[in-house]
């Protein structure tokens, strides 16, 4: 894994400067601190940027910038492929040379050459790809199928430049941080931003499962190359003939075969590996199946909370480390602990991600580097496919008993209880969740937006005066990219969900709604949330983070099985998965509730970090650049601190833009690097 930057020049009057796409690249120097590259044309009409962190191929000769034997394809690449081996073999039998010993990026240069834009189809891992073909004259970007690598890119009038992290087009003499307030308030709902928005105007990223060209003077045409329907991979035709029994039997056995295969694949590496252990079902699986591959001990790493022990899981993941006789290493944090990280969390994020997760995310994942390790398998994506959470199940359950019911009632019916619904938020505050159901059923609307949202609609309506968002900033060759719908626009982020919904009914249609709730999960929450933290606050302390559950072979056969086979008649959740790991796993483990992974934010905010948030809430300039009423904000933590409701993720999602603004945008805050 790496950081990879590029600039592609808009005219020879704005070559390419060396001297400045070194400082771009050198701003993430945590993403790589083994090694570095640099190339520039000799025209000077491109440059590509690249910082190591080595893994595989551990050779000079593997750095780059790469490129083929004739230099006419320059390649950076962030990320693994886990069959390069494979396909390494095949184009050495199609007669392509190899210099490297085993490097993955050299099978992108010669595959790139060989297939074209078509390479990615071939590729088995987690990427974000910069490829300049010098005969075409044109740039290749990609952004692997589910979104574990990030790819961001701007606009500028010297040309188009793209990178890893925002921070190093910031670098950009170009690139100035200034706000995009309809992303922010999209941000407000999602706890992210959807892409290819960011919370800085100018600055976007790349979906998962795009690619895109780029031409000399900046037009972009991109495609989605894959994407997480019903309908694809091997598995199809099987899945189509059974039923019943025989499909749920065919279910656990491909998931059995399918997740051994996504751990197998990346235990490659050249470098020490291990396991971020929770002691719930995803990560032990992950403990238990590198156990049956290796022939030593698996490292695995906890963290817990010394000052909130009831949020701890310390004693399961002990229980799963002594069973499989693990080299276990576990962590403590508190909130002087947290305190002291929060400045360096707002100069990893880059642009807010509102999951307090983040904060133990990092000291176990500092753990994992200490302790010289520096590859770690995950378990994130499990509970989306599988359907782990238990407010899917409440979703699911409400649909059946209050939605569709309600949903044939008479327009008028539904029309004056949606807007009493609205009328009610903000002053019964426990109810608002079913406030806001009530305003979606009345209004024909999805009743499920994302596993992880914050402020509804009407909560939003209250805090921020829609008539003064300033109009969606979009440069002419982004309109024309094909990547930016209409909708995102729009002061409603319910156009988000909507655009989601719509795609999968008109490729899919008939899909069930729980599989209709997990696609939309593929397109925001998994994609820009979840995996984007665990890029971030991974590479913060340069260790490579992989994800096997959600390797896309798993993702296309758990896509494919319907909702009665995933939970049942008795919506009993994640059954596939936990049946897939009984007799491996103790069944104590796979059992016991799910807690999820946590910090005790709601506490804190009631002790000192609170009264510091509070004077920060007050001072920053954020609420003169987005039209978000501080009083309405401040008010919802002194009725937190005081015990008279939960708004700990509401504040926590507001105060997370507001250290962003004061440190990249009004530069009035200081942050320390982890």
């Amino acid at each position: 894994m790496c950081g990879i930057v590029g600039w592609l020049s808009s005219s020879p009057a704005h070559p390419v400067d060396g001297g400045i796409l070194g400082r771009m690249r050198d701003t993430m120097l945590h993403r790589g601190p083994d090694g570095e590259g640099l190339w520039v044309a000799p025209g000077r009409e491109v440059g590509l940027g690249f910082r190591r962190l080595a893994i595989v191929d551990l050779a000079a000769n593997a750095n780059q910038p790469m490129t083929n034997e004739d230099g006419t394809i320059q390649v950076v690449f962030n990320g693994e492929i886990y069959n390069h081996l494979a396909l390494r073999r095949e184009l050495i039998e199609k007669g392509h040379r190899f210099r490297t010993d085993h490097s993955d990026t050299e099978v992108i240069v010669h595959g790139f050459e060989e297939w074209g834009e078509q390479v990615v189809e071939r590729l088995h891992g987690m990427f974000a790809i910069g490829i300049w073909d010098v005969s075409r004259r044109r740039l290749f970007l990609a952004r692997d199928r589910v979104g574990i690598k990030p790819l961001y890119f701007s606009w500028t009038k010297r040309g188009f430049l793209f990178a890893s992290e925002i921070k190093a087009l910031l670098a950009h003499p170009d690139v100035e941080a200034d706000v995009e307030p309809r992303s922010v308030y999209h941000y407000l709902s999602f706890l992210t931003t959807p892409a290819p928005l960011t919370m800085f105007r100018g600055i976007f990223k790349m979906p998962a499962g795009c690619r895109a060209f780029v031409m000399p003077d900046g037009a972009m045409k991109a495609e989605t190359y894959w994407d997480a329907l019903p309908g694809r991979g091997d598995d199809l035709p099987e899945l189509r003939r059974l039923s019943g029994p025989a499909l749920r039997d065919y279910a656990v056995r491909r998931t059995q075969e399918l997740f051994k295969s996504a751990v197998e694949k990346r235990l490659m590496s050249d470098v020490p590996f291990g396991v971020l252990l929770s002691g719930g079902i995803d990560s032990s699986a992950n403990v238990a199946v590198m156990s049956q591959l290796m022939d030593r001990p698996v490292r695995t790493f906890t963290v817990g909370f010394s000052d909130h022990e009831h949020l701890n899981e310390l004693d399961w993941a002990r229980k799963v480390a002594k069973h499989f006789k693990t080299d276990h290493h576990e962590i403590l944090v508190d909130e002087k602990a947290m305190r002291e990280y929060l400045p360096s969390l707002v100069f990893s994020q880059d642009e807010p991600i509102a999951d307090w997760v983040c904060i133990p995310l990092y000291f176990v994942s500092k753990l994992v580097r200490d302790s010289g390790t520096i590859v770690v398998q995950v378990g994130e994506g499990s509970d989306e496919q599988f359907a782990g959470y238990r407010s899917y199940m409440m979703y699911l359950d409400m649909y059946r008993r209050f939605w569709r019911p309600f949903s044939r009632l008479p327009g008028p019916a539904k029309g004056a209880a949606a807007a009493l619904a609205r009328g009610l938020t903000g002053f019964t505050d426990t109810q608002d969740t079913y406030l806001d159901l009530v305003d979606r059923a009345g209004r024909g609307r999805e009743p499920f937006w994302s596993g992880a949202t914050v402020y509804s609609e009407s909560r939003k309506a209250r805090l921020v005066d829609r008539a003064r968002l300033e109009p969606l900033h979009v440069p002419a060759a982004m309109a024309g990219s094909g990547l930016l719908p209409e909708a995102f626009g729009r002061a409603d982020s319910y156009e988000i969900v909507r655009s989601f919904f719509d795609r999968i009914d008109r490729a899919a249609p008939g899909t069930d709604v729980l599989n209709r709730m997990i696609y939309s999960e593929f397109k925001l929450r998994l994609p820009e949330l979840l995996l984007m933290r665990v890029d971030k606050i991974g590479m913060s302390v340069s260790i490579e983070p992989r994800v096997p559950f959600l390797d896309h072979l798993l993702v296309e056969l758990t896509m494919n099985l319907p909702m009665e086979a995933k939970v049942g008649n008795d919506l009993a959740a994640k059954s596939i998965f936990k049946q897939a790991v009984r007799g491996v796993l103790p069944d104590d483990v796979i059992d016991r509730p799910k807690m999820g992974f946590g910090a005790p934010m709601v506490q804190w905010l009631r002790g000192d970090f609170g009264a510091a948030m509070r004077a920060e809430l007050l001072s920053s300039r954020f609420f003169e650049r987005f039209p978000a009423s501080r009083k309405a904000v401040v008010d919802m933590l002194d009725r937190h601190r005081e015990g008279r409701a939960d708004f700990a993720l509401y504040v926590w999602t507001i105060y997370n833009a507001v250290a962003w603004f004061d440190y990249w945008v009004d530069k009035s805050r200081e942050v320390r690097v982890a």
